[in-house]
């Protein structure tokens, strides 16, 4: 199933809700939604590591 397009809240929190239905570990759907958003034009920084 495709994920939605869009940056706001709501999309990425139904990508993620689609993501864990597909039995994907929960840090990894977020990583997933988020990236999808950054496709998207959202301003959501890559997280830095250490």
């Amino acid at each position: 199933m495709p994920l939605s397009k869009g940056k706001s809240r709501e999309a990425i929190s139904k990508n993620i809700k689609t993501e864990v239905k597909q039995g994907k570990p929960q840090k990894q759907a977020v990583a997933i939604a988020l990236n999808e958003a950054r496709k998207s034009g959202a301003k959501i920084p890559k997280k830095h590591s250490k």
